[in-house]
């Protein structure tokens, strides 16, 4: 079965070196979507995306590989492996009427089941990343209802 890349596309009103370095270091991956990454974005460089007690189900995880594109500003790309294989997530950048155009594509699925998390998670994703640039309000800022009581 031959499976096509994941693409996403949204526009962030940040402008372009705002949206780069939240997407390539640490800090920046921490402040809207992790808690302890490491981001070496310079060539040969590795990500390692850690999540701790993430979302309702409270997952802890980490999951990472090596980077293998950075264009300053521009373009950022790295492999990890999200299920049953390696895939290869790009982000690019694109300066759009004071703000950013952020196109993702991800691509080296081999099962439709990974593929549709996948497609899925980084919709949310991207509207998490939208909101922490455009409104400063990270995940950990909205409160989760306690439904323990059901």
């Amino acid at each position: 079965m031959d499976i096509g890349p994941i693409r996403h596309s949204v526009y962030v009103d940040a402008p372009v070196e705002t949206v780069y370095r939240t997407l390539t270091t640490s800090d920046g991956w921490d402040a809207w979507f992790t808690d302890g990454s490491e981001v070496d974005a310079s060539p040969n460089g590795e990500v390692l995306l850690r999540w701790k007690n993430f979302g309702p189900s409270r997952i802890t995880a980490e999951d990472g590989g090596a980077v293998l594109e950075t264009e300053h500003n521009r373009r950022f790309v790295f492999e990890w492996e999200p299920g049953d294989t390696i895939t290869t997530v790009a982000f690019t950048l694109t300066p759009h009427a004071g703000g950013t155009i952020l196109e993702l594509e991800e691509s080296g699925y081999e099962t439709l089941t990974s593929y549709m998390e996948c497609a899925t998670g980084w919709g949310e994703a991207l509207a998490l990343l939208k909101f922490y640039l455009e409104h400063g309000v990270t995940y950990g800022e909205v409160p989760v209802e306690d439904d323990s009581e059901f």
